[in-house]
């Protein structure tokens, strides 16, 4: 824990950051999200029952857990980090209640950099799942039927988006710890998580090899606990409607301009 205690002290907030921006962004653009600075999520971390307020804990698939919210570069490092909320607590009212919620609602958190998608000024974005509420500055899927012009706008966006995926794969893959229930106390858990995040900014950035097998392993110790599916919000923006239409139809005359 002393260890712990001083990776996330010392560390994170120099390791677990945003870094150059427009790396990120021209990183996400050569996947094909243009203006895009990060791609967001959550992950349960299972946890045995804590002492108080047990059921808090609880998720949708019936184990105790704590959530990890995180956002990602176009190279899977962590860049923003969220840990210690209860399972049982939907996606989308963890990432209200952070300081990146905050930031991104008051535009300090990137730099003010637009660009122009058809006649819609766009923001600098982040990329989530139906979990998250469709924002000026965070787009997400097109659900229910689709046209092509909504598939294709699907297809680029979660392209885009499995880098976070892949991150929490890598994470759990290299720190099986977070993947088997954690005797820690519930004040130390969420240390711990951060720490190992730290770590794997650290290892991704120094090109630190992942060695193929692991990720079998962590899948098949995956497997007795199940990611609960998060309910999707509908609730969205109307200039995020605007911005969502514009990229859509620009994704098919392929057009975006800086």
């Amino acid at each position: 824990m002393q260890v712990a205690k001083a990776i996330t002290e010392v560390l994170l907030r120099k390791v677990a950051t945003l870094g150059n921006v427009q790396v990120i962004v021209d990183g996400f653009a050569a996947m094909g999200f243009p203006n895009c600075g990060g791609a967001i999520d959550g992950t349960h971390i299972p946890i045995l029952a804590p002492e108080h307020q047990g059921t808090q804990y609880i998720n949708r698939k019936g184990y105790f857990s704590m959530v990890l919210q995180a956002l990602v570069d176009h190279k899977g490092r962590f860049t923003n980090i969220n840990v210690g909320w209860p399972g049982r607590v939907h996606d989308a009212r963890v990432f209200r209640n952070t300081n990146l919620f905050k930031w991104l609602q008051q535009g300090t958190y990137f730099p003010d950099q637009k660009i122009t998608v058809g006649d819609v000024e766009m923001p600098i974005v982040i990329l989530g799942d139906p979990a998250y509420p469709l924002m000026p500055w965070l787009m997400k899927l097109y659900t229910g039927s689709l046209d092509r012009s909504q598939e294709l706008f699907n297809y680029r966006l979660s392209k885009c988006r499995m880098v976070v995926e892949c991150a929490f794969g890598r994470l759990k893959g290299r720190w099986r710890s977070l993947l088997t229930r954690s005797d820690l106390s519930q004040t130390n858990i969420p240390i711990v998580i951060a720490a190992c995040c730290v770590l794997h900014n650290l290892c991704e950035s120094k090109g630190e090899i992942f060695m193929a097998g692991w990720e079998a392993e962590a899948n098949r110790l995956a497997a007795d606990y199940a990611q609960p599916d998060t309910r999707a919000i509908r609730r969205s923006h109307q200039e995020a409607l605007r911005i969502r239409e514009a990229l859509k139809t620009s994704f098919m005359t392929g057009q975006a301009t800086v």
